[in-house]
């Protein structure tokens, strides 16, 4: 991973706890943390994928390093797009949401 990559996703996933600490509403903030679960098992789930492809002879030449930060932030971007729509979406942020729900006071 290169440093701007390594770099891009700190100051990325920081801004997004403290967007989620930042809010007064525990369930509200369950339901941010419970997304951002989802997204980032989705984007995960992108890069295993992305590994059993061949890509010997490919269209795109040999893999660069380039290219591998761009599909990072590629994959973190659909899998943000995919949890967060309610027809493209797992469904594990629901079902998280719905058993953590009773423990918030």
């Amino acid at each position: 991973m290169s440093y701007i990559q390594s770099n891009y996703i700190n100051n990325n996933d920081a801004q997004i706890f403290n967007n989620i600490k930042n809010s007064n509403d525990k369930k509200a903030q369950l339901k941010k943390v419970a997304n951002e679960f989802e997204s980032m098992f989705i984007t995960k789930m992108m890069k295993l994928m992305d590994k059993t492809v061949d890509r010997e002879d490919g269209i795109f030449g040999k893999e660069s390093k380039y290219q591998d930060t761009f599909k990072e932030f590629v994959f973190q971007e659909v899998g943000r797009n995919l949890s967060s729509n309610e027809r493209t979406s797992f469904g594990f942020a629901k079902q998280i949401y719905n058993q953590m729900e009773r423990y918030i006071q």
